[in-house]
């Protein structure tokens, strides 16, 4: 069984990590984010769920604009053709629906098998807005708590600049 949003923050609480979420209706898309969200600060990401032709799962994280190529990102992080999970492999990786994807979804990854790759931009901002395991809710955390807790899920990001076509894996 998944975690609960619940067991999230009792995860972070743990870890030491503040964390404040706001509750709204639920979120499908980034357009409705933005048409939505009113003027809650910080960076709003945006989470792809990916898996390559042999198998390999991906969870990219970057700010909600950032153009992410797929193309260009597979060099530097090792991945064949990538295209996107199903919803079923999805819950069973991180536990969570189309339209939450979330890197707080690692908590579920518990053989830490789903490969994370970060945008550095987006470690810029402060805080940082995903989903709390579902899309009717948007939580804010710093961007080294954000480290800190996908860490302490087993898993060690690899940080990109998504925006440069000659980075090699940073």
């Amino acid at each position: 069984m998944p975690a609960t949003r619940q067991d999230l923050y009792e995860r972070l609480a743990e870890l030491g990590i503040a964390c404040a979420t706001y509750r709204h209706p639920a979120l499908w898309t980034v357009e409705e984010s933005k048409r939505l969200r009113g003027d809650l600060p910080g960076g709003h990401c945006k989470s792809l769920f990916l898996k390559d032709k042999r198998g390999a799962t991906y969870l990219m994280v970057a700010l909600e604009d950032r153009e992410i190529d797929l193309k260009r990102l597979r060099g530097p992080i090792g991945a064949a053709p990538l295209s996107f999970g199903r919803p079923e492999l999805l819950m069973e990786m991180l536990g969570v629906i189309p339209g939450a994807v979330t890197p707080f979804g690692l908590i579920n990854d518990v053989n830490a098998q789903v490969r994370v790759v970060l945008d550095r931009e987006m470690l810029e901002r402060d805080p940082l807005n995903y989903h709390p395991l579902t899309n009717e809710a948007t939580t804010a955390i710093a961007p080294d708590d954000l480290l800190k807790f996908i860490r302490a899920c087993g898993h060690e990001p690899r940080i990109l600049d998504f925006g440069t076509p000659d980075d090699a894996g940073g």
